[in-house]
């Protein structure tokens, strides 16, 4: 019993400490937040587009994280292009010790290349606070060695940077084709922190109140292909197609690897993903042997030693999704099965739902050409 309560309480940290210091929350069903996915995508669907998500991350362990996102796009002719505008929040820990919320706007401009490809550039402005709740915090002298937690803690909460508000930039771009697409994203470009900090941040006491996102660089790629479609204007009952897609993402150190499947038979879409990650292990005090196998040393005596870089790879979970089309209606949900080293203690995976509402628009922007992607 004691062994299961360190496992979970060993995996409920060290996954709290990758979401912190990798700053951005996971979802998923990429395309069913296209905004999310990529500032570039504002606008892909033409009409009015609203999206709304909710993950559910690892619920039978404690201290569960639970994110959730709401949306909308369109594209105008006007302004050459799409807006969209988001907002996010994510909240980790028993009743919500780390908190964050965010709120972006971001435009794409539409370039048409060629009759066939279109490209879509996109900047992103957001606004985001990071909050920490102290009160939901223990320490080790609030212990009494019978009656458990019952004392009030000596512990400085003043010490600590309970929140932090920022203002980042993001830039997007995105190149599709009537069956092809693909695009990269680099959020958090540029940081600037609001208020003058003093102390110590809680997602990094060293940083003496300078706080910077990390960088996150997604890269996406993928295609669509009809088998079956008994009209080319509109999509009817029985239409038939397949859309493989990669997705990577890298943030603060951690490489994501994204492989999916896409099956459509209008109105259902049944859809597969393995997610895998690389990790690099940094050694800088690895001895360098001789041809004996015998440790070098330099002429003061001294050993020589290296830096050795590691590659760690790890098997995340494997995505199952169902999701189903209705007039404007799009409703997906989404499980992650995990199959690293954590499912031995019983995550309970992830659960993720989502809805979108494709509002009509006038039938000239109709004629426009949208982009072919999947919808969750």
């Amino acid at each position: 019993m004691h062994k299961r309560i360190i496992i979970l309480l060993t995996a409920v940290l060290s996954f709290a400490a990758m979401r912190v210091n990798a700053q951005d929350p996971m979802f998923s069903q990429f395309y069913a937040n296209p905004l999310y996915l990529n500032p570039a995508m504002a606008g892909t669907n033409i009409c009015p587009r609203l999206s709304f998500n909710f993950r559910d991350q690892w619920p039978s362990m404690p201290g569960t994280f639970m994110t959730y996102a709401a949306s909308y796009d369109e594209h105008f002719d006007k302004i050459y292009g799409g807006i969209g505008i988001q907002l996010w929040g994510d909240r980790a820990g028993e009743g919500g010790i780390v908190n964050m919320y965010n709120a972006s706007f971001m435009y794409s401009f539409k370039v048409k290349v060629s009759k066939k490809f279109n490209l879509r550039l996109a900047l992103q402005a957001s606004y985001q606070n990071k909050s920490l709740d102290y009160t939901k915090l223990t320490f080790g002298d609030m212990i009494d060695p019978r009656y458990g937690f019952v004392y009030t803690t000596n512990e400085q909460m003043d010490k600590w940077m309970t929140s932090i508000n920022t203002i980042d930039f993001s830039a997007g771009i995105l190149g599709y084709t009537p069956h092809v697409y693909f695009g990269f994203a680099a959020k958090h470009l540029a940081t600037l922190s609001l208020g003058n900090y003093t102390g110590y941040s809680f997602l990094n006491p060293a940083s003496e109140g300078k706080f910077y996102d990390m960088l996150k660089l997604t890269a996406h790629v993928g295609a669509n292909f009809d088998l079956k479609r008994k009209s080319k204007k509109e999509t009817s009952f029985g239409d038939i197609s397949i859309s493989p897609n990669f997705i990577y993402e890298h943030q603060y150190g951690f490489n994501y690897f994204n492989e999916g499947l896409y099956f459509k038979f209008y109105p259902f879409t049944v859809g597969m993903w393995c997610r895998h990650g690389l990790t690099y292990h940094y050694d800088h005090n690895v001895p360098v042997l001789d041809p004996d196998g015998n440790p070098t040393v330099d002429d003061d005596g001294n050993a020589v030693v290296a830096q050795q870089v590691d590659k760690i790879y790890n098997s995340d979970a494997v995505i199952f999704m169902f999701g189903i089309e209705y007039d404007m209606f799009k409703i997906a949900y989404s499980y992650d099965l995990t199959v690293s080293k954590l499912a031995s203690a019983t995550t309970g995976g992830s659960h993720e739902v989502s809805l979108q509402l494709l509002l009509p628009c006038p039938k000239k922007r109709q004629a426009i050409k949208d982009l072919k992607c999947p919808s969750f």
